[in-house]
């Protein structure tokens, strides 16, 4: 991080609250574990952000992985609207599905099918890198709006899975996939905070309206 210039350094549910020895490795770096920031879940580690990547190592059935350097130039672009996060999980598992459900991109770095996993700094460095040549060749082309904080869409998409359930439009049995595509789909070209708040407002209406529906109201 301190070789690319990146300071925000924020660790979800740690396995270790023990920083003082890597501290002893953090050589030129001991400010950014100065200013640590530790959060109990991914998505509030997330949550002040616009837009987040998150990276794999695995190959997903259900969701498209892009290549480093789209994943970054989506990461560098919407830096524009607002804070982003790049997520790396840990070296032994990686980041599970739900995990990735934080993110609105996941990548993956190409690698040796005879030793498919990276070392968790050496994909830092490969990733931040990438970083730093994007925004040196100019990324940021046009002024973008400020975008929707992830903890504004994380309550949407509550609300639209709670509202289309009990509407009958999303399976009980299998609402993520649907859901994700619907809040896809609205976070594609990106959210500004204004709309994610009309949206929000608009299925509290939905909720209010379906529950007066109900028998018994």
């Amino acid at each position: 991080m301190a070789n690319f210039g990146i300071r925000k350094l924020a660790l979800s549910n740690p396995a270790t609250y023990a920083f003082r020895a890597a501290g002893k490795l953090a050589v030129g770096a001991e400010s950014i574990l100065d200013h640590l920031q530790l959060h109990r879940s991914l998505a509030d580690a997330v949550s002040h952000a616009v837009f987040a990547v998150g990276s794999t190592s695995r190959h997903l059935r259900n969701r498209t992985v892009l290549e480093p350097e789209e994943g970054v130039r989506r990461l560098v672009l919407n830096s524009e609207r607002g804070p982003v996060a790049l997520v790396l999980g840990g070296e032994k598992r990686g980041l599970s599905d739900e995990e990735l459900g934080c993110c609105q991109e996941v990548i993956r770095i190409p690698t040796s099918s005879a030793q498919p996993s990276m070392n968790v700094a050496q994909a830092a460095a490969v990733l931040l890198y990438l970083w730093q040549q994007q925004q040196r060749v100019g990324t940021l082309s046009k002024k973008m709006r400020a975008g929707a904080k992830l903890e504004l869409v994380q309550r949407l998409e509550a609300l639209m899975g709670e509202v289309l359930l009990d509407t009958g439009f999303l399976n009980p049995q299998s609402p993520k996939r649907t859901l994700r595509v619907l809040i896809d789909s609205l976070s594609r070209k990106g959210l500004s905070q204004r709309e994610a708040e009309m949206w929000v407002a608009a299925f509290r209406q939905l909720r209010r309206a379906v529950n007066l529906g109900s028998p018994g109201h």
